[in-house]
């Protein structure tokens, strides 16, 4: 923490401006050993200055640049930061980069400068897993989740149970130790009155979970069917454009294809399969095992049937294998004359949702949109709603939170000593406290910034 450090803050290649981001005690003497003032000479705190970057060894100049220099502790880190906005090459952030480096500072980690906020206390842990989740995010309501961890919506709720637990600690912990003083006593009753209250709080968050990692993490969405039924239209028309080849020929896809969309602001990654039949043709054997990899695979799958033919021997094979999925079925081509009815393949797939489309037309893709939308959703969340639990590691924590809660639950049903429910409660007040640093291990905190990128 002693050490001054440096890295590019932009992503690699070229661009207009390229940012160079030192961060340390040393951060305004390495700036002043390597900047040439142009029409200035000082450097205020706060102020974009214009220059240049000056090896004043040999005096050679390396670029042109606008440098700012912020004083901690209100910076990114909580220390003296200083940013060097060169042009947007690698010769000039190499350079650059090499005689910060040669002047004191060292080369920072992956996600070192976000690490150093959260040890200066700026951020919780929590919010510092948020400014990657900012970088990577793929689509508005991804973004919007992510920005909204950030600000603190999630510490906020972790302190607020956290606080509760705590109250409740301190009445335990009273009650056992101090017996016979004029104190109130806590009853069983009122144990279990407040442990059910932040239960309630911990699953109200949980139930935000499942979305909020689909969002993040969108979801594989397999467009599964025997050859000719309309997939390659489906993905054409969900996409926008016309990506799959389409004909009248079957088995014209021979291997999966794979784009990335959104819909309604989630985050989904199409497979669209070859069509899954018996053949003697290599190559579509081939695609045909590739397919139903993709099946295994999938979060969603959509099986698209053609409505204007029974089912044969290859649909009822494909039906087999929903057993146990998320699935949406199409009954495609109902411009033409139909032989297969939604009522047939619901008494066959009652759990499954239906509908009917020409997709060569576009009939029926705000209704497929939908569906993805409510499996992603369902109905116990609405699309404004920001407060999402999208990371695995929270998950797993509130969690455990929730099942500690559950155990002091039960002994308090049970009228156990208040020893050992304490022991519960305090486990569940450790647990939450991993989700925002307070609590957590040297351990957890290395592998959290090493998932960054340099510069960050």
């Amino acid at each position: 923490m002693e050490d001054t450090i440096a890295a590019v803050a932009t992503a690699y290649g070229e661009g207009g401006i390229g940012i160079i981001r030192i961060s340390g005690e040393k951060a305004l003497d390495i700036l002043e050993d390597i900047f040439e003032f142009n029409g200035t000479d000082e450097i205020v705190s706060r102020r974009m200055t214009y220059g240049r970057i000056v090896d004043k060894d040999n005096g050679k100049v390396i670029d042109e640049v606008l440098a700012v220099y912020m004083k901690g502790p209100a910076t990114y880190t909580a220390e003296d930061v200083v940013e060097i906005n060169c042009h947007g090459s690698m010769v000039s952030l190499r350079k650059t980069l090499s005689l910060v480096l040669r002047k004191g500072a060292r080369h920072a980690e992956p996600g070192e400068f976000t690490k150093r906020a959260f040890l200066n206390g700026r951020i919780d842990l929590s919010q510092a897993e948020a400014v990657i989740d900012v970088v990577k995010a793929k689509t508005d309501k991804s973004f919007d989740v992510a920005l909204s961890q950030l600000e603190g919506s999630l510490s906020v709720k972790v302190k607020e149970i956290r606080q509760k637990l705590l109250d409740l600690l301190v009445d335990i912990t009273v009650n056992i130790d101090y017996p016979d003083e004029d104190i109130e006593e806590i009853t069983y009753d009122k144990l279990q009155e407040n442990i059910v209250l932040i239960g309630d709080m911990i699953e109200k968050l949980l139930s935000t979970a499942s979305a909020g990692r689909m969002i993040r993490e969108g979801i594989r969405v397999a467009i599964v069917g025997k050859p000719n039924v309309g997939k390659s239209s489906l993905m054409n028309g969900l996409l926008r454009e016309s990506r799959a080849i389409v004909t009248e020929v079957p088995g014209t896809t021979r291997d999966t294809i794979e784009e990335a969309v959104s819909i309604r602001n989630i985050p989904v990654y199409l497979v669209d399969t070859a069509g899954i039949r018996d053949t003697e043709d290599k190559v579509e054997k081939i695609g045909i095992q590739k397919s139903k990899q993709a099946f295994n695979n999938a979060d969603f799958v959509i099986f698209v049937l053609d409505g204007s033919t029974e089912l044969s021997s290859e649909d009822e094979e494909i039906i087999e294998y929903l057993e146990g999925k998320k699935s949406l079925v199409l009954i495609n081509k109902i411009d033409l004359d139909m032989k297969l009815s939604a009522e047939d393949i619901r008494n066959i797939l009652p759990d499954s949702q239906i509908i009917e489309t020409s997709l060569i037309n576009g009939e029926g893709i705000d209704e497929i949109e939908n569906a993805i939308e409510e499996l992603v959703y369902g109905g116990g969340i609405s699309q404004q709603e920001s407060m999402m639990v999208n990371n695995v590691r929270h998950i797993e924590l509130l969690q455990k939170t929730a099942d500690s809660l559950k155990d002091a639950y039960n002994m308090a049903l049970s009228r156990e000593a208040l020893d050992f429910i304490e022991i519960d409660i305090r486990n569940a007040y450790e647990f939450s406290g991993e989700i925002i640093g307070e609590t957590v291990s040297d351990d957890i905190i290395n592998e959290v910034f090493a998932r960054f990128c340099l510069g960050k």
